[in-house]
């Protein structure tokens, strides 16, 4: 359904990524996408093609260079070799701005997991975004200065989830309370990875999928891109 694209960083460098086009065209508006710690697999161009074929532009960044995981050491080293500042500050923006150049007057981002993390870092980094929505994903919050998010977050988190513990949820929440940020967060009696319907083939014991709870988070998202993006 999408194809292969590149463009250009804030710094002038290149950068490839993959999107995908609604049927609407440029006009719609567009929603990045960004990717788990497995790199742009199948899945996540999967997940982009859902957005897509819900009326928005989505585009996903290539933030490994080509590289994709197929297990979670390779996954790990490939996250931990990641400049998530820059990744933020260039790769996510820079595909915001592309969408923007390009046709969509607004625009989300949208990632899970370690796509999470970086989600809430272009909410407080990328002047021209609209919107967010971290799925169980979150930064250091040291790192995160909540004072500078001005757009509204849709957060999905998992009550059992053992890589983003609940607790530090709490914890972020107290930090965006503080900081007014508007947003509202959910949490699912579910794991890590409860909305990626290939968590179980990964046969790691804290990943499940819970599709019933998937469902439910993805009519939440699209409710809130409709009340921000439209």
């Amino acid at each position: 359904m999408g194809t292969m694209i590149r463009y250009r960083r804030p710094d002038g460098r290149e950068l490839a990524g993959y999107l995908a086009e609604p049927a609407a065209g440029a006009a719609a508006p567009g929603v990045v996408v960004i990717q788990e710690w497995w790199g742009l697999n199948a899945q996540i161009r999967g997940v982009a093609d859902r957005v897509a074929a819900a009326g928005y532009r989505a585009l996903v960044p290539d933030l490994f260079r080509g590289k994709v995981a197929e297990g979670a050491n390779e996954a790990e080293h490939l996250m931990k070799g990641l400049d998530f500042g820059d990744a933020a500050s260039q790769d996510v923006r820079a595909s915001v701005q592309q969408l923007k150049a390009t046709g969509s007057a607004r625009v989300a981002v949208m990632g899970y997991c370690m796509g999470g993390a970086l989600t809430l870092l272009a909410a407080a980094n990328v002047p021209e975004l609209d919107a967010a929505i971290p799925w169980y994903g979150f930064p250091p919050l040291e790192y995160l200065d909540a004072t500078r998010i001005k757009v509204p977050l849709l957060g999905h988190y998992a009550t059992r989830d053992s890589v983003f513990p609940i607790a530090k949820v709490d914890a972020l929440e107290q930090k965006l309370k503080a900081a007014g940020v508007r947003y509202t967060f959910h949490r699912y009696d579910a794991s890590h990875a409860f909305a990626n319907e290939t968590a179980d083939d990964k046969h790691l014991p804290y990943l499940k999928h819970d599709a019933e709870q998937a469902a439910l988070a993805w009519t939440r998202t699209l409710e809130f891109l409709g009340e921000t993006l439209r």
